[in-house]
């Protein structure tokens, strides 16, 4: 196995992790506001969920359920639709955003939980509307914890990444298979692993250091 080979397969690994999360931080992050403000939110108004949290809290459920493994399968026509192709690294960021979406929606409404209900009973006492009291309280307040759950999604889609190359996917997972596990070369199986582990040091290191400084701003 040459070099080139496993910057290539580094690269490719780097590529499906940044772009699928930032697909799903463009989709998650709201959906997760979604499901704090139809959820905890509105049940302390009304004392009840709505409907439409109850439809979207069983849509995630339900793809968080599914195997990755599984869901890369399941949605190759989907994938082959937007992409044009089912394998390789493009086509596997598809995938990934679908697996990533739910787990950091679920995460950011975790986050808002933790928000204090005093903050938010004070911002409507002078006057906030929805708009105003996630601009100007319930981001600021969660910011350095959506920051976090952005690191352990970005963490997941490391090992997602590497399960991608099973059908090839492309990236550190398939130099892992067809270099390591079919020719039975343990050196590039333990570069992979330690190349993988670096990565996910790498992304929780930089995340905690962005949620440290966020944090200070307050």
């Amino acid at each position: 196995m040459s070099l080139d080979l496993l910057l290539k397969a580094t690269s490719e690994t780097i590529f499906m992790v940044l772009a699928s999360a930032g697909f799903a931080a463009l989709f998650g992050i709201p959906l997760g506001f979604a499901l704090f403000m139809f959820g905890r939110y509105q049940k302390i108004r009304e004392n009840k969920k709505s409907f439409f949290y109850q439809v979207l809290a069983l849509i995630i459920n339900a793809v968080r359920s599914i195997p990755f493994i599984i869901l890369m399968v399941a949605v190759i026509p989907f994938t082959r639709l937007i992409t044009g192709t089912s394998i390789g690294t493009t086509a596997a960021i598809v995938p990934l955003t679908l697996a990533a979406i739910p787990l950091l929606a679920r995460l950011v409404e975790s986050t808002l939980l933790e928000v204090h209900p005093g903050l938010i009973e004070a911002s409507e006492a002078m006057g906030a509307n929805h708009y105003n009291l996630i601009r100007l309280v319930l981001w600021p307040e969660a910011l350095p914890g959506i920051i976090n759950a952005l690191t352990l999604t970005l963490i997941s889609l490391v090992g997602y990444s590497a399960m991608a190359g099973a059908i090839g996917g492309g990236g550190l997972g398939d130099l892992a298979i067809r270099f390591g596990y079919q020719r039975f070369d343990g050196t590039v199986m333990l570069i992979t692993v330690l190349l993988l582990i670096i990565m996910v040091q790498a992304l929780q290191s930089a995340g905690d250091f962005v949620a440290k400084i966020t944090r200070r701003g307050r």
